[in-house]
């Protein structure tokens, strides 16, 4: 429905004559398409923007029917984690409206010129495959970060162990998880590059040092405690 509302659009638009001078016509038309980008453009982004502001201030928008399906990503979090998360999420969503709205509003102001849009969509297919080949792992790690992020698999604060550092959360980014070890250092881990990662703030964790000298102590008490002795069969036999 949608499409054929746009199609339709396109289609009176193209065909209103402006002027007398078809390319005054075309620019006019041009500008009209622009101009309903940028207002589409504006009001994702405010939208975009008050759905953060309300995550970040620790509003629930949950009762919303629409966003229901959320709640994973948006249930309850500490003050710090949930702005970060807030921000992380407003920033990927703003940037994927700007790229889609850009493209579509770039297409049809060719159209409204009467370029052909075939020949060109398919030029740049070519380069999004070449790009995305050249581009493999910078995607992988984008990719890994919108999923941590989404999952909450960790946040800031929050203690993790992977196969290179153990230590607490400094940032999530999109790309980069800095993580500061027990001996104070700072890591810059890929996301793409995190193959596994246990959180310590998530689960019942116990630190198997701080149990081991329980143990040890448990061992030394027994150890220390005096044996009873028995008589041997002669002192038996003496008495």
């Amino acid at each position: 429905m949608s499409d054929i509302t746009v199609n339709t659009l396109a289609g009176v638009l193209s065909s209103m004559s402006w002027t007398a001078d078809p390319a005054v016509n075309s620019w006019i038309t041009a500008a009209i398409y622009l101009a309903i980008g940028v207002l589409i453009w504006l009001i994702g982004k405010f939208v975009i923007r008050r759905l953060v502001r309300r995550v970040k201030s620790g509003r629930s928008i949950l009762h919303v029917k629409a966003l229901r399906w959320a709640q994973p990503v948006l249930r309850p979090l500490d003050s710090e984690r949930r702005v970060q998360r807030a921000e992380t999420m407003g920033t990927l969503l703003t940037s994927v409206l700007g790229v889609v709205v850009f493209v579509i509003t770039a297409i049809y102001i060719l159209l409204s010129f009467g370029f052909n849009a075939g020949p060109l969509l398919a030029s740049l297919g070519i380069v999004g495959v070449a790009v995305g080949f050249g581009c493999q792992q910078l995607i992988r790690d984008f990719l890994a970060g919108i999923f941590i992020t989404f999952e909450d698999q960790y946040g800031i604060g929050d203690v993790i162990e992977t196969s290179e550092v153990v230590g607490t959360v400094e940032s999530v980014g999109l790309r980069i998880t800095r993580v500061r070890s027990e001996d104070g250092a700072i890591w810059y881990l890929r996301n793409g590059e995190i193959l596994r990662v246990g959180n310590r703030s998530q689960g019942d964790y116990r630190d198997p040092k701080a149990a081991q000298p329980t143990a040890t102590a448990a061992t030394d008490d027994a150890a220390a405690q005096p044996t009873a002795t028995h008589p041997t069969a002669a002192q038996r036999a003496g008495d």
